[in-house]
């Protein structure tokens, strides 16, 4: 599905607020990412740096920083947890997350500690996201589809 342009995979979980997602791993673990349409909205990002591995993050925290043009953003988690995994290529490859956002431009992966609590405020799939993407891309004025 495609929304102002930019892909939405349907086997993904959505944080629409702050336009981050989901993919659950095999064995119970969550990878996390920016959904292309966050990033058509913030543009270029020039240096990534996600929380360290064992790092607790709470949803609607920080779970990385990312350095745009003309500022510094915390991105904010979909979940709780703890952090298992970083995406160490995007040290010295940022443009990942922009070239590949559900492949290889993720930011972490985490332990859930509130899965079942928390995935109430996720959208699941691209369909049940469809028109709060739409009105998200209204207000940040991005080209309708």
């Amino acid at each position: 599905m495609l929304i102002a342009g930019t892909e939405l995979p349907d086997d993904l979980w959505y944080w629409v607020e702050d336009q981050t997602w989901v993919r659950l791993l095999p064995g119970g673990g969550v990878r996390v990412g920016i959904t292309a349409l966050g990033l058509k909205a913030s543009g270029e990002i020039y240096m990534c740096r996600p929380k360290s591995v064992g790092s607790e993050v709470v949803q609607g925290r920080s779970v990385g920083v990312v350095e745009l043009s003309k500022s510094v953003v915390s991105v904010r988690s979909p979940l709780s947890g703890t952090v298992t995994r970083v995406n160490e290529a995007l040290e010295t490859q940022p443009e990942l997350v922009h070239r590949s956002p559900y492949g290889e431009g993720w930011l972490v992966e985490l332990a859930p500690s509130q899965l079942p609590q928390e995935q109430a405020g996720l959208a699941i799939g691209a369909a049940a996201v469809r028109e709060a993407m739409q009105a998200w891309a209204r207000l940040n004025r991005l080209e309708a589809d």
